[in-house]
């Protein structure tokens, strides 16, 4: 069938080709420290070219580039006009406040964009583009090497998991169960949020030696010290600790299909029988056509591990049922996230 060339436009392509322009206008205002500075009150570009150390030739074009993408609000024009955050990027990107994300956007602009540069070269290998591009060593290993950096990535985590967590402790029934094991659980969210919302489970968060003191930092900073346990656990070597709901936030989609199974099975040896798995992540639809955020969160992870990959809820659901489990189901949660949730 013919297209008719006067219907159609270049915009769509143009929007998508160019949109690197727009993320990382975003990117350096999340480093600059932009949205911080004016959770203060409104400010004029004179103000902001000083608080944030602008070049006079940078200011006008950065600060009305992001009122047109619409990450600032602004009043007035020319020298008198003052600029200030939207509702969105006042609760989401002042990094005092209690909703702040910015940390997965300050890992984009660390670590992620740079490495997505090579994203062609990833096509073409199946290979990593990141730091163990570079060096040979594993993604994590170079990362839990660096204090500082490590930081940052429990920063980042803790931005892209927060609404998700606390929609699943929302919407996941669990008043026929009594305990939680978060696996992999970084700087213990998800087993804090739970035990907020559900007094009466014993909650505990279990990650590598090395991410310990920060979980208890972060713990003891809720005011959950004596409700939230952090373990330490290797989960590829070890077997999993026992739980009523063994939860993986943001974990399966690290691994390759080998690992992934492996884990699952892990998860029903260590569940009692009417136990749940749960894999909250961006579940791609099962058509694979709408959630471009999984499908591209999976092209990230060629990029960091090469034969990692995200994956659709019947993936899962297969997955599972092989390894035994009964029945399975995918609650949506905040955006493009899910919890796929397998019954023993």
């Amino acid at each position: 069938m013919g297209i008719n060339v006067a219907t159609v436009a270049p915009d769509r392509v143009y929007e998508v080709g160019m949109g690197f322009w727009a993320s990382k206008t975003l990117l350096s205002a999340v480093e600059l420290g932009v949205f911080s500075v004016l959770a203060e009150r409104p400010m004029s570009a004179a103000e902001l070219e000083a608080r944030l150390g602008l070049h006079p030739r940078a200011t006008a074009d950065f600060l009305d580039g992001l009122v047109a993408i619409g990450m600032l609000d602004r009043a007035g024009a020319g020298a008198s006009a003052l600029y200030a955050n939207t509702p969105e990027t006042a609760v989401f990107l002042d990094r005092a406040s209690p909703r702040y994300v910015g940390g997965l956007l300050e890992m984009a602009n660390a670590r992620l964009y740079p490495f997505w540069g090579d994203l062609t070269n990833a096509l073409r290998t199946g290979r990593p583009q990141n730091e163990a591009a570079r060096t040979g060593k594993p993604v994590f290993e170079e990362l839990y090497a660096d204090p500082a950096r490590l930081e940052q990535f429990m920063d980042a985590m803790t931005g892209a998991s927060l609404r998700n967590f606390e929609a699943f402790a929302e919407r996941f029934d669990f008043a026929p169960h009594r305990s939680l094991a978060d696996i992999g659980g970084a700087t213990g969210l998800l087993s804090c949020i739970v035990a907020r919302r559900h007094p009466h489970l014993a909650c505990a968060t279990y990650d590598l030696p090395v991410v310990g003191p920060i979980a208890e930092r972060r713990i003891a900073r809720e005011g959950l010290a004596g409700r939230v346990r952090a373990g330490a656990l290797d989960f590829l070597a070890e077997e999993l600790p026992k739980a009523d709901v063994i939860t993986m936030g943001m974990i399966l989609h690290d691994w390759n299909l080998e690992h992934k199974k492996m884990l699952i099975a892990k998860a029903y040896r260590a569940l009692p029988e009417g136990g749940a798995l749960v894999a909250i992540e961006n579940i791609i639809d099962d058509e694979r056509r709408t959630n471009a955020y999984g499908l591209m969160m999976s092209l990230n992870m060629l990029i960091e591990f090469g034969d990692a990959f995200d994956f659709t809820g019947a993936d899962f659901a297969g997955w599972c049922r092989e390894a035994g489990f009964s029945r399975c189901e995918v609650i949506p949660l905040a955006g493009a996230a899910s919890a796929a949730v397998a019954y023993k």
